[in-house]
């Protein structure tokens, strides 16, 4: 019953003093509470003032509890104990599960983040958080669950084509391009994540990789240089579906597709129920992007016009 001589000390400072007993120290306290060792000792200092006396003995080295103060802490226990068995009190015992998944910055652009939001609807519990990696810079043992690279090693993710794109701007600019020789005429942009040998070798062309002009280390990059019209690129239809589909990137007219040099690969660094969900998403959802995509370019090969 309410009453004007009841003094409630606050929950957090019964916990601060009840960890405290139990552990021997400020610092284990604090480490249990998430807490700082400062914020145990003011707190238990606050319940120390309100009761008005003292609860634990402090020497340089040791802390140990006075007479009221072991009294205190048998019944400050079971009113803890109390209470943390109250339904309403306890966490759901059905948390979200993170998952950190770490890829190539233009996969998670052009592949992985577009289609996050049907794995998030179907799998609510499932916490996803994404860290992108850098090309020739991240290296060595990943802190992520699931890691996306384009090189080797790991499940093939696609089975992608190249093939050389660019834009209706540069295209008018060049003269016309009928033939893979032609190239020769045109700026070639160059990356060392997607170099040309794959399809000048399809194409019959014994040429050495492109020596001139800006090297990116980004294949989103690269695809933009391309969108300005700063040259051809040679993409991958997966990643450039959104500019083939709008006309802002065309095929060249020949016809001609290689396998690249290397291909997007899935390594599970978990094996947790979450990463296997996920890892078989996406490589489904990834099979099915380069099976649209691969058809979208096939049927835009047309003349520069």
């Amino acid at each position: 019953m309410p009453s004007s001589d009841l003094r409630l000390p606050s929950i957090d400072g019964l916990r601060a003093f009840e960890a405290t007993a139990r552990s021997g120290s400020f610092e284990r306290a604090a480490d249990e509470l998430h807490v700082t060792a400062s914020a145990v000792g003011k707190r238990i200092a606050t319940v120390e003032a309100l009761l008005g006396t003292a609860l634990f003995t402090r020497g340089a080295k040791t802390l140990t509890l006075t007479a009221t103060g072991k009294e205190y802490l048998t019944q400050v226990s079971g009113a803890l104990g109390l209470l943390a068995a109250m339904p309403l009190h306890q966490r759901s015992t059905q948390r979200s599960a993170r998952l950190r998944v770490r890829t190539p910055p233009t996969f998670a652009r052009q592949i992985l983040v577009p289609q996050l939001e049907r794995f998030t609807t179907a799998h609510p519990d499932t916490e996803l958080e994404v860290l992108l990696s850098i090309p020739y810079l991240d290296g060595g043992e990943s802190d992520a669950d699931i890691e996306v690279r384009h090189g080797t090693g790991g499940i093939v993710l696609m089975h992608d084509i190249v093939l050389p794109l660019a834009s209706p701007a540069l295209l008018a600019r060049l003269p016309p391009l009928r033939q893979p020789a032609d190239l020769a005429q045109a700026p070639l942009l160059r990356t060392p994540l997607e170099p040309w040998s794959p399809w000048f070798a399809a194409a019959g062309l014994d040429w050495p990789e492109p020596s001139h002009g800006t090297r990116l280390v980004d294949l989103g990059l690269t695809l933009e240089a391309a969108v300005a019209g700063q040259g051809v690129v040679l993409a991958r239809p997966s990643l450039a579906r959104g500019w083939l589909a709008s006309g802002a990137l065309r095929p060249l007219p020949f016809g001609i597709t290689a396998v690249p040099a290397s291909q997007y690969h899935l390594l599970a660094h978990a094996d947790h129920g979450g990463a296997a969900l996920f890892a078989q998403w996406l490589a489904e959802v990834c099979a099915a992007i380069a099976a649209e995509s691969t058809a979208l370019a096939c049927a835009a090969f047309s003349g520069p016009g």
